[in-house]
C-alpha cells in the first residue's frame, strides 16, 4: 500500500498488559491475557476478516476497525518487503484514533482528501489493529516530523521488529486492558499484465491443450511443471498466492487450501474434469514451486 497525496493512509496500535506479550508470527502480537476489551478489523472485501482477499495496483482499499468498549485504537499495515506503515492515528479529518464502544471506524472516512492505493510489492499484507484503554506511547516507533506530512514517519522495519517494538510499549499498561487483532489481503498482478517468461517443460511432460495462451503460467502447456527459487526473505503465502492467481487466470477454482509450516499446498478444479495442483515448499533457503495438472 502507497501513500498518495490524494492520499494513503495509515495504521496505529493499541496497548498491552503486564503479562508479557506475546510475538506471534501469524498475528504480530497478542495478550496473553484477555480482557473484556476485543477489537476486530477487516477489509472492503471480506467482512470476517478471516479471508485474504485479492487487490491489483491501482485499486482502492478501505479499512475497518470495531471495538467492543470505548478505546484508542492503532492499526499498522506490514506489507511484504517488510514496510511498516502507521495509518491510524493521522493529522486528516477521519485520523482521530478514539473509538467509541461498537462503533466502526472506516479508514478513509467521507470527506478525507486521501484514498488507499494499492501498489507492488507483490504478496501477502498483514493490517494490525491494537486497542487500548489508555493512549500509547510510540515515539520510539512512530513519529510525525515534517509539518506538510500528516502521516508519521516509522522507523520500525520489518514484522519482527514491529511486534518487538511493541512489546516494549505495551508493558508497562495494565493487563487486560489492550487487545489486538490482524487482517490479511494480498497484492497480485494484473491478468492482463504481459506474461510471464515460460519455463521450459520437464522431459517427457505431457502437452495440456485447453487454456489459451495468453492466461497460462510459467509452465506453458505442461502438465507438470517446477521451479527451485532463492526465497530465504519471501513470505511463504505471497508466494503460493503468486502462482495460485495464474491458475486462476486460466479458469480454475481453489477447492482445497492446506498450510504447513514450511508447506503450502492447494487444489483446484476446472468444469466437470480438469485439475489442477499447486505445492509451495520452503527448503532451507530455497523454495520448490511444482505444478500439475491433469
Amino acid at each position: 500500500m502507497k501513500v498518495f497525496l490524494f492520499l494513503s493512509s495509515v495504521l496505529g496500535l493499541g496497548s498491552m498488559g503486564l503479562a508479557a506479550p506475546q510475538i506471534s508470527a501469524q498475528s504480530i502480537i497478542v495478550n496473553p491475557v484477555p480482557g473484556d476489551l476485543k477489537v476486530r478489523v477487516w477489509t472492503d472485501r471480506d467482512v470476517s476478516g478471516q479471508k485474504i482477499p485479492a487487490y491489483t495496483p491501482g485499486d482502492r482499499i478501505r479499512l475497518y476497525a470495531s471495538v467492543s468498549q470505548d478505546a484508542y485504537v492503532y492499526l499498522f499495515n506490514v506489507d511484504p518487503s517488510g514496510q511498516v506503515d502507521l495509518i491510524l492515528p493521522n493529522r486528516y479529518q477521519g485520523g482521530a484514533n478514539f473509538v467509541k464502544a461498537n462503533a466502526v471506524k472506516v479508514f478513509p472516512a467521507a470527506g478525507d482528501p486521501f484514498t488507499f492505493d494499492i501498489a507492488a510489492p507483490y504478496g501477502v499484507n498483514k493490517v494490525l489493529a491494537l486497542a487500548s484503554k489508555t493512549p500509547l506511547k510510540l515515539d520510539q516507533i512512530a513519529t510525525f516530523k515534517a509539518q506538510n506530512n500528516s502521516f508519521a514517519d516509522v522507523q520500525v522495519k520489518g514484522q519482527q521488529g514491529l511486534a518487538q517494538a511493541l512489546s516494549i510499549v505495551v508493558t508497562p499498561v495494565a493487563q487486560n486492558t489492550w487487545h489486538s487483532a490482524t487482517a490479511y489481503y494480498q497484492v497480485t498482478p494484473h491478468v492482463s499484465a504481459a506474461p510471464a517468461p515460460v519455463a521450459a517443460p520437464p522431459r517427457n511432460a505431457a502437452p495440456l491443450t485447453g487454456a489459451p495462451a495468453a492466461t497460462q503460467g510459467p509452465w506453458g502447456v505442461s502438465r507438470e511443471w517446477k521451479t527451485t527459487l532463492d526465497t530465504r526473505s519471501t513470505d511463504l503465502r505471497g508466494l503460493h498466492e503468486r502462482y495460485a492467481a495464474f491458475l486462476k487466470a486460466e479458469g480454475y477454482q481453489q477447492v482445497e487450501l492446506k498450510s504447513k509450516k514450511n508447506e503450502i499446498s492447494s487444489e483446484y478444479r476446472r468444469g466437470s474434469s480438469d485439475r489442477a495442483e499447486l505445492s509451495v515448499k520452503r527448503k532451507g533457503h530455497r523454495t520448490e514451486i511444482r505444478v500439475e495438472r491433469r
